[in-house]
């Protein structure tokens, strides 16, 4: 197996969906999962490249992992329940400095999970052509007001602004300019792990931003790489000359 291109680490707190999302982007489908213990590795395949992808444990007992996994990350996904303002708070104050290790060219999602279950819009099933389909309650067999999916939602505690203020001070943490990085309204996500909304958007987003990494690791591979033929050759004729 070759060896990855690049590296993807997922951070957030404990049940804010992580190992959910990775399952409904390599997997194609949403599962209940356990806790993540310590922390579990996955390779995808895009295009020509490997992207290795790192779930990490929340729990506090696995905290000190964490810089390990980061370690030389090109993207960093900081995950937070979108009905938990703990979570984000938790974010910026347990998780941002386990980054210290990411590469210096890192790039930095913040992502609202479980929108699902405060936007109806999430509620778009994502189908295993990748088409989206209506969820069940609202197809014409099951059909639903307005007032009654609204009824189920759950209120949201973490706004779109909220993320954004935290993207702009992740910026301000790592020293960077704003103009200079990813605009702070491409790098903040919703998505719903359970209907798939928007996590094929978020990933793929992120491979095509590191994309110049990956190029620029493969460059830097190749201009490292030794040809030991042309340099077998070239000992043979200094040492002809010799005689």
């Amino acid at each position: 197996m070759r060896k990855p291109d690049v590296k993807v680490v997922i951070l957030g707190d404990m049940n804010v969906g992580k190992t959910s999302l990775l399952h409904r982007y390599t997997e194609r489908r949403f599962k209940d999962t356990i806790s993540t213990v310590g922390g579990a590795f996955f390779l995808k395949q895009w295009g020509p490249y490997n992207i290795s992808i790192w779930d990490t444990a929340g729990r506090e007992q696995f905290h000190g992992l964490g810089s390990m996994y980061c370690r030389g990350a090109s993207a960093v996904i900081l995950t937070y329940d979108v009905t938990n303002w703990q979570s984000l708070s938790e974010l910026e104050q347990r998780f941002l400095s386990l980054t210290d290790t990411a590469h210096p060219d890192c790039i930095y999602a913040i992502v609202g999970n479980k929108a699902d279950l405060t936007d109806a819009c999430a509620h778009l099933v994502e189908m295993d052509d990748g088409h989206m389909s209506e969820d069940i309650q609202d197809t014409p067999h099951h059909p639903a007001s307005t007032t009654s999916t609204s009824s189920v939602l759950l209120h949201k505690q973490v706004d779109r602004m909220d993320a954004l203020a935290l993207y702009w001070r992740i910026l301000r943490y790592k020293g960077l300019e704003e103009n200079a990085s990813p605009a702070a309204e491409r790098m903040c996500f919703e998505t719903s792990a359970k209907t798939g909304y928007n996590v094929d958007f978020l990933f793929e987003t992120l491979f095509e931003m590191v994309l110049p990494s990956i190029l620029k690791k493969r460059n830097e591979g190749d201009a490292s790489t030794v040809d030991l033929e042309h340099s077998t050759e070239t000992k043979r004729t200094k040492a002809g000359c010799c005689r």
